[in-house]
């Protein structure tokens, strides 16, 4: 092991539970050894492999005005000693304001950097030109997760000619069904995701309401939480949708219910904001489990399914044609297995981990081949 290559994985955060992606991406390589730097843990964190370090390790008042000055001034020797004794080789942030602060480690180590941009980074609006001017000359490469986040980055200002598109990859030996408890009758639909405005599980209940009254036993299953989480409960029982809301869940746990769930729905807007869904990395996840998809026509989910074959999108916004969508497949099993098995497939020849992150390796490579070519 000592003899690969480093990589610092970078995220200020390090890690929360949602970030499923960015571990899984990380400890799938096989020619770099990852260490992982950030400002903080977060509570709850995923557990990670390998070195790690974290300027505070608790909250506190002295802690947040270290955070402060750090952010300001990049001032932690050690914090820094300690990265620049791992001996790495580049630093690769995810997001686009946490590459803003690993700017300062890569320029202090004086090596690559990489930052990926995964959606509300780049989609939401804010002063692109203050907060990414000098990550904009001082990145070596920014990674797309899809070809609408590139689209939008340069609509943005990023520079076209350090921007590349890399799909992250999901493991879809782990997401594979094994014991197939989904009956063919299940009428059973699955949300998973934050609970938020771009998320809007509004319009799945809108649309379960009309899908209950044609099929009485169809059920609705939400796993996630958040800020709207207590005015969605309301709308459900205001609606009389028949639903269960699990609130957060590990890996384990969603597999379960995606194998025994007919559909997955995760119909994702573009908020007030801006924010929009860059890739959407659950939609893989459904797919490699063999679960077709019902969504809306938007961001970078058309990227991750295909219309038609392993999914039904409908137009942003629109419920009833949501409703439609879910009607279809809930009422031709046939057809829904169909897709769910076109779903495994596209998952395994597109989107498979070890094919995505091998990509990955061979981007640091030509990267590093191409800082000493200059050097």
């Amino acid at each position: 092991m000592e003899h690969m290559k480093r990589v610092l994985v970078y995220r200020e955060t390090l890690l929360p539970i949602s970030e499923t992606f960015i571990k899984a991406q990380t400890e799938s390589m096989t020619r770099y050894r990852a260490c992982y730097a950030g400002l903080l843990r977060a509570s709850p964190s995923l557990p990670l492999d390998g070195e790690q370090a974290l300027l505070v390790r608790k909250p506190s008042v002295l802690t947040t005005l270290r955070l402060k000055l750090y952010r300001k001034f990049g001032f932690a020797p050690a914090y820094k000693r300690l990265i620049a004794s791992w001996g790495v080789g580049l630093v690769h942030a995810h997001f686009g304001p946490d590459g803003v602060n690993a700017m300062r480690l890569a320029r202090f180590l004086k090596v690559p950097l990489i930052v990926t941009l995964h959606g509300y980074d780049v989609t939401t609006e804010q002063p692109f030109e203050a907060l990414y001017g000098e990550l904009w000359k001082e990145a070596d490469l920014f990674l797309c997760v899809s070809d609408f986040m590139r689209r939008t980055a340069i609509e943005r200002g990023f520079p076209d000619e350090k921007l590349k598109v890399h799909f992250i990859g999901v493991d879809t030996e782990e997401f594979r069904v094994r014991n197939r408890s989904r009956s063919k009758d299940s009428r059973k639909v699955l949300f998973v995701g934050r609970l938020s405005e771009k998320k809007c599980c509004r319009y799945l209940l809108d649309a379960m309401h009309m899908v209950q009254a044609a099929i009485p036993e169809a059920d609705l299953t939400i796993i996630g939480d958040g800020p709207l989480r207590v005015s969605l409960e309301a709308q459900a029982q205001d609606l009389g949708v028949r639903c269960s809301f699990l609130g957060a869940q590990d890996s384990s746990t969603i597999r379960r219910h995606m194998e025994e769930s007919a559909l997955f729905c995760a119909p994702s807007v573009r908020g007030a904001n801006g924010d929009s869904e860059g890739f959407g990395i659950v939609f893989l996840e459904a797919q490699a489990a063999g679960v077709p998809v019902v969504s809306f026509r938007h961001g970078g989910i058309p990227e991750a399914v295909e219309d038609g074959v392993t999914a039904l999108l409908a137009p942003e916004g629109d419920s009833a044609a949501l409703a439609h969508n879910i009607l279809f497949y809930l009422q031709d099993p046939a057809l829904a297995r169909a897709a769910g098995l076109a779903g495994e497939r596209r998952a395994n020849q597109e989107f498979e981990l070890k094919r995505q992150t091998a990509a990955l390796e061979v981007i640091y490579d030509d990267l590093l081949r191409e800082r000493a070519g200059r050097r």
